[in-house]
């Protein structure tokens, strides 16, 4: 894919995130070696900011099922919550966050053909993805973190 590279993430901001990450032992096994951490922490941060899908991830990161297999293994281990945590305070700070827009989500949106009613959504495909905690961390942070306009 040509193109150039889009800087998601400062140097100064992977030094903060980078401590959540645990460190994985090297096998004897060989095999091919394992994808650098930051590329894949960019890689999600694409697919997030962009609302694209995993598949269309650019060239320049790892592949998608990559990037999508430490996602899940973070958030496995419980620190992709903590990483998020520090990355959106660190935004936050900066000003480069509008909390009024942060979170939309279809999942939850009718698009039933012929529906006249909201209906509840499937309890096992609502709770199976990692947004749905994310969607809880975001309704916890922002009234910790939510600054006035000032007119």
């Amino acid at each position: 894919m040509a193109g150039k590279r889009e800087v998601l993430l400062t140097d100064e901001q992977w030094k903060m995130v980078k401590p959540f990450i645990p460190e994985v032992p090297t096998t004897r096994r060989g095999g091919r070696p394992r994808a650098d951490d930051r590329a894949c922490f960019e890689g999600i941060l694409w697919v997030l900011r962009s609302g694209a899908r995993w598949k269309d991830l650019p060239d320049w990161y790892p592949s998608p099922s990559t990037c999508w297999r430490r996602l899940a293994e973070w958030e496995e281990a419980g620190v992709f919550v903590d990483m998020w945590h520090a990355f959106i305070d660190e935004l936050d700070e900066q000003g480069r966050i509008n909390w009024d827009e942060i979170f939309m989500d279809g999942s939850f949106a009718p698009a039933k053909k012929g529906a006249t009613t909201w209906a509840k959504p499937n309890v096992e495909k609502v709770q199976s993805g990692w947004w749905w905690q994310m969607a809880k961390e975001y309704l916890w942070h922002v009234p910790s973190t939510r600054r006035r306009r000032r007119k």
